[in-house]
């Protein structure tokens, strides 16, 4: 009896160890159960809520746009900023200019022979097209540029920034300094600021606008290019002895063909010259190699005033005498110290010169105040004097100081 009461309590007992672990089990599942609903609830707000996820998206895209603009505002600078204010005022230039030819048989002409064949030939006409820059100086359009790109032309025409392409007036122009005037017939234009080149410094950004190769009548604007003031109050010589580049800019920044005409500006977008010439490496290299030149716009200004009234720069004078350079073997003769300077060679009777008492074999050391080594230093002197300027010489006579000064007139 005891052993089957032991058996029955061992029974119960395992009885009821087997039903606590089932209610444990299903308690436990339930709690899974809950922790599942609780964040699939969760998981729809966080991704099916209209309102949080617009709210994601929204944040994401201010955090792009912040970032766009960070980005652009760093990219930004003097110069970007610069050529967005001035390349509304550029313009392409186009021009057709009639040139005589030689004609090649004209060598025949003093033989009797083949004049019979050929006769009196006279030069052949030609129409040459060429192209350059400009830039807009004021809101009703008038325009600068370089005489060698419009000064001979028969007819002018402008590209603007917006396409259109508009005929252009030759107001006048200086042969001499190299600076033309146009004009076109429209109003409220955009125009350029003319800055004060005698503030340039040397080192300094600058930009050169333009139409290289004909580029700005592709794409109706200018192409730009960046560099530096390499120098100041340059002079250049040129093939054609009338031209007087003085008082030029020089830059690294890339000019090549059709860049003439075109402003250089510095940082402040102001306009400090007129890009004019450069030099090339040879003849099997006709572009940039990073030594141009530009004309100061102070230099600029002083012509401009005069020809936009008269058309041109008077320049009809002759100082009435000739010159030739000193060498070693004049040096010796006229018992100078070195050689330098010029000697006159000839007064011309009556004139300028003989009238303020220059004789021949004086020799000449300053003119204006500009020392005076050779005779391109006073031919560059001379050619930029307008009539009515004094030109005032300081010579050497029989080893004695002497000053001349006359009235261009």
């Amino acid at each position: 009896m005891n052993d089957n009461l032991r058996s029955g309590s061992i029974d119960i007992k395992n009885d009821i160890h087997f039903k606590s672990s089932g209610i444990a089990g299903k308690l436990i599942l339930a709690a899974v159960a809950i922790l599942i609903l609780t964040a699939g609830v969760l998981i729809a707000k966080l991704f099916l809520s209209p309102d949080d996820n617009n709210t994601v998206i929204s944040t994401a895209q201010n955090s792009l746009q912040e970032n766009n603009s960070g980005i652009s505002q760093s990219r930004e600078t003097a110069i970007t900023r610069a050529v967005q204010k001035v390349s509304p005022a550029i313009v392409g230039i186009n021009v057709e200019e009639v040139r005589e030819v030689q004609d090649p048989f004209s060598m025949f002409d003093n033989d009797p022979f083949f004049r019979q064949f050929f006769g009196n030939r006279q030069p052949q006409k030609r129409v040459v097209r060429g192209l350059g820059s400009g830039f807009i100086i004021s809101s009703d359009g008038y325009i600068l540029t370089n005489d060698h790109v419009a000064g001979n032309a028969t007819k002018i025409s402008v590209t603007m920034t917006n396409g259109e392409t508009i005929d252009a007036k030759l107001i006048g122009s200086d042969k001499n300094s190299d600076v033309a005037l146009l004009k076109i017939d429209k109003s409220n234009l955009p125009y350029t600021t003319l800055g004060n080149s005698d503030d340039v410094i040397i080192g300094e950004w600058v930009i050169a606008l333009g139409n290289p190769f004909g580029l700005f009548d592709i794409n109706d604007k200018p192409t730009v290019t960046v560099g530096v003031v390499s120098a100041t109050d340059m002079k250049i010589s040129a093939s054609d002895a009338n031209r007087v580049y003085k008082d030029m800019i020089q830059t690294d920044a890339s000019i090549n063909s059709g860049n003439s005409g075109g402003p250089l500006l510095n940082a402040d977008g102001e306009v400090i010259g007129m890009n004019t010439i450069i030099y090339t490496g040879g003849q099997f290299s006709a572009g940039s190699i990073g030594v141009g030149f530009a004309i100061s716009i102070n230099r600029v200004k002083k012509l401009m005033e005069e020809i936009k009234a008269n058309g041109k720069i008077d320049r009809s004078f002759n100082v009435g005498f000739r010159i030739q350079a000193i060498d070693e073997r004049i040096a010796k003769y006229l018992s100078l110290d070195s050689a330098t300077g010029v000697v006159v060679t000839d007064v011309q009777k009556g004139g300028l010169a003989d009238n303020a008492g220059l004789l021949p074999e004086d020799v000449i050391v300053e003119a204006n105040g500009e020392k005076i080594k050779n005779d391109q230093d006073i031919l560059f002197i001379v050619n930029d004097l307008k009539k009515g300027d004094n030109l005032k010489l300081k010579i050497i006579r029989k080893g004695s100081d002497k000053e001349i000064e006359f009235r261009l007139n």
